[in-house]
């Protein structure tokens, strides 16, 4: 029975790796605690199941445009869903309430702040709920990198109706905020699942920004031609400036933050989802729980604050299996200006919270290890080095430089001042600095004092980070750096230390360029999306509703003649083949 309704409302033959287990979870009556990178089908995992269940689903979602676009795209595969927000009137919100008391919907989306209403509680309680959903509920968590107010009010779900189950969804989460989440919902013994944060189709690329970083950006983008994709960029005036740089070279894009009027936000919104818009220069006030499965890429013109922030973003793209690219640019200025505004909050753990989040993020921008890897290692998950999907893993050997014995001199220097010290303080031991602090410490006296004069100080902080990066040494209270088990055996010699040329150099090599192979005909292809574009715009809908990349690339390598070969194309399912299916076997017969 589940299969039949995988295939005929979804379209999919089989399910996504974990998604099966969470759907048994949910028909057996579970709580559930979900953490799923974006693009696993999570959705799927709570959309299915009531499908197969008596009454409706409450779903709490944090943003209307996510709502809206989850109930667009419910309905177009033939199931009963509405939202109830700022966004209906009167009349609107009395008609889907009547459905609802009435057992004619299905799922029904709301934001948090509505559960704060006695009247919809009091509506909830005369409804047939089988199960609530509450969605990005990483926004529970204080330790979250997006926490909001009205979540961490959900536990209500729990005292109102303790004997409905709550499902809890979201792409990231450390074991701290896992751990906040179920007990701020107040799940009963839920059924924890975890998936693997390794998305297999994006490659990550990081490089320090080269003046304001708009040379790399054309370079970047000479790939991906008529792509839709997002850049990301810290404030309102250089998405406006970035924009503007792109229609000049003929690029339509259009800005996007939080100054502009809402009309004229909800329309780039819009033109984007539907392609008529090719790029959204934005700042993080875009795309959150946007839908849009066809984003072939995301650039970060800045460096984002978190790890958690920057996983999120790029995992905007390549939502339909395919082959995405990202690139963060970052510079030093970048990290002073995060940091000025982190100093302005009141000294309060969240503040200190939030640098430790922050020179994890400037580590990973820096690091040589596999960035796949240093993402799973954040959130407490352990993954294999992707070998070919970050820029770490693609440098060549020839690229790197032995710095063993500059490793080597940094450890036992820290080893001699007592693992008391923080980086800065040994680097200036190391290049003999006449600092008062070094001499009342009486540290000039060590054998290690200025034997590190062939590098500069920048140079020798690069060898330290890469020291952190490997592990080799860790930070404790008061930022001192001490030595691991690893970092001993550096010093004894049993292990050789490398880094990138590049990082100890003045100036920045190009890249290596990532080509990937495409085994579908872009032709037909191209004449397939033109046909989707069509029927979208009959139908007010965004094109990926109507079918995503994956599956016109899927038709254009198969060619089904009939219904029952389309119905074996990724993504197209009964209720898809019934409203789309004859006008893309009509035009299939004619190439």
């Amino acid at each position: 029975m589940k299969k039949d309704i995988l295939q005929k409302y979804f379209g999919h033959s089989k399910f996504r790796p974990l998604q099966e287990s969470i759907v048994d979870a949910i028909l057996d009556k579970k709580d559930v605690l979900m953490i799923l990178p974006t693009g696993g089908g999570k959705s799927l995992c709570y959309q299915l199941p009531t499908l197969l269940m008596d009454g409706v689903t409450i779903v709490v979602s944090p943003l209307l445009a996510l709502m809206h676009d989850q109930v667009v795209a419910l309905r177009a595969n033939g199931i009963s869903a509405a939202m109830l927000s700022s966004m209906q009137n009167f009349e609107e919100s009395r008609e889907i309430e009547q459905k609802l008391i009435k057992g004619k919907t299905k799922l029904l989306y709301v934001a948090p702040e509505r559960l704060q209403n006695e009247y919809f509680i009091a509506l909830l309680h005369r409804l047939n709920i089988n199960f609530f959903v509450v969605d990005e509920a990483h926004c529970v968590s204080e330790w979250g990198h997006e926490f909001r107010e009205d979540y961490r009010k959900l536990s209500l779900l729990k005292d109102n109706f303790p004997d409905i189950p709550v499902t809890a969804f979201t792409a990231t989460a450390t074991k701290a905020v896992e751990s906040d989440m179920a007990s701020q919902l107040k799940l009963k013994d839920p059924n924890r699942v975890r998936g693997s944060l390794f998305r297999h189709n994006l490659t990550i690329n990081a490089e320090h920004r080269i003046k304001d970083g708009r040379s790399q950006l054309m370079g970047f983008l000479k790939s991906h031609d008529g792509d839709s994709g997002i850049i990301y960029t810290l404030s309102r005036k250089s998405t406006e400036a970035i924009a503007s740089y792109l229609q000049g070279k003929g690029i339509e894009a259009k800005p996007y933050h939080a100054g502009l009027a809402t009309e004229e936000k909800n329309r780039t919104y819009a033109d984007f989802v539907a392609d008529r818009v090719q790029i959204v220069v934005a700042t993080i006030a875009f795309g959150m729980g946007i839908d849009k499965s066809n984003i072939r890429f995301v650039v970060h013109m800045t460096l984002p604050k978190t790890i958690e922030n920057f996983y999120q973003e790029i995992g905007r793209a390549g939502r339909d299996g395919l082959e995405s690219k990202t690139l963060l640019l970052f510079s030093s200025a970048d990290i002073v200006q995060q940091r000025s505004f982190i100093e302005v909050l009141p000294e309060t753990v969240y503040k200190e919270h939030a640098r430790h989040k922050l020179e994890t993020m400037v580590r990973f921008a820096n690091s040589e290890s596999c960035r796949h890897q240093s993402i799973a290692r954040y959130f407490d998950d352990s993954i294999e080095s992707c070998k070919d999907k970050c820029d770490n893993c693609l440098v060549p050997e020839s690229s790197k430089l032995e710095i063993t014995k500059a490793a080597q001199k940094i450890l036992a220097t820290i080893y001699r001042t007592g693992q008391s010290f923080g980086l800065h303080y040994v680097v200036d031991l190391l290049r003999g600095s006449k600092d008062q602090r070094v001499i009342e410490n009486n540290h000039d006296s060590l054998s290690t004092y200025g034997i590190g004069k062939e590098y500069s100080k920048s140079q020798w902080l690069t060898i330290g980070d890469r020291l952190l990066e490997l592990g080799a040494v860790e930070i404790g209270e008061f930022k001192v750096y001490k030595i691991t088990a690893f970092g001993a055996e550096i010093l004894k010699g049993k292990h050789t230390i490398d880094l990138k040329e590049v990082r100890l150099s003045v100036r920045r090599t190009e890249k290596k360029k990532i080509e990937f192979s495409s085994e579908y005909d872009e032709n037909i292809f191209e004449k397939l999306r033109g046909l989707r574009t069509a029927i979208a715009q009959r139908h007010n809908i965004p094109p990926y509703i109507v079918f995503s990349d994956k599956t016109l690339k899927d038709l254009s390598t198969k060619m089904p003649k009939n219904k029952d070969e389309m119905l074996e194309v990724h993504g197209i399912g009964e209720v898809k083949f019934e409203k789309y299916g004859e006008d893309f076997l009509l035009l299939l017969d004619d190439l």
